[in-house]
């Protein structure tokens, strides 16, 4: 996988970042492939017939997007906060769900379905809570998990996102998964 153009992106971005409305309604078409990627990457753990869509997720993801006032430094942090927005949307989602059915028929998925899809199942709710606990106490690897499990993204991506090198994602990943998975119990 490739990002867009980094400069092209970027400079859109910073041109958003300064109000230019234009370069934001530009900048769509060209990451729109990756945010898709990322949806689909997020739902792919959810119930069956979970009504939320791939492209709800990025319209919501999208409009929670533009209205952020934020000086946008790269591509990279444009789609890290992409995918921590689509974490949220589909957290709140999840909650209301459970508010609804007041504890029954919660979301289950898979902690590790990066890496292996028949392992353990957690409960979304849970590990969103266990990854608010992780940030607390290792934000590092809190932002691992996030850009592996629900951005979705390679070893090699999260490192170039993270400038990092890509045998330290891979020790905070697996440090990560095993603190998240003996939380989870």
């Amino acid at each position: 996988m490739t990002f867009p153009t980094s400069q092209n992106v970027t400079g859109m971005l910073v041109a958003w970042g300064q109000g230019d409305e234009a370069a934001r309604d530009a900048l769509i078409p060209l990451v729109y492939d990756q945010l898709r990627r990322i949806a689909r990457h997020h739902l792919r753990g959810e119930r069956a017939g979970h009504t939320l869509q791939t492209s709800e997720l990025i319209n919501e993801a999208y409009l929670k997007l533009i209205e952020q006032s934020v000086s946008w430094q790269n591509r990279a942090h444009f789609f890290g906060i992409a995918a921590r927005l689509m974490r949220q949307i589909l957290v709140d989602y999840a909650r209301a769900r459970h508010r609804l059915k007041r504890g029954g028929d919660r979301q289950q998925i898979s902690l590790t379905a990066v890496d292996d899809a028949q392992e353990q199942v957690a409960d979304l709710l849970a590990l969103n809570e266990a990854l608010e606990t992780l940030a607390e106490v290792d934000q590092h690897r809190s932002r691992i998990v996030e850009l592996r499990f629900f951005g979705g993204l390679t070893i090699e991506e999260t490192a170039q996102v993270m400038g990092v090198s890509t045998p330290t994602v891979e020790r905070g990943w697996r440090a990560a998964r095993a603190w998240l998975q003996t939380e989870l119990g």
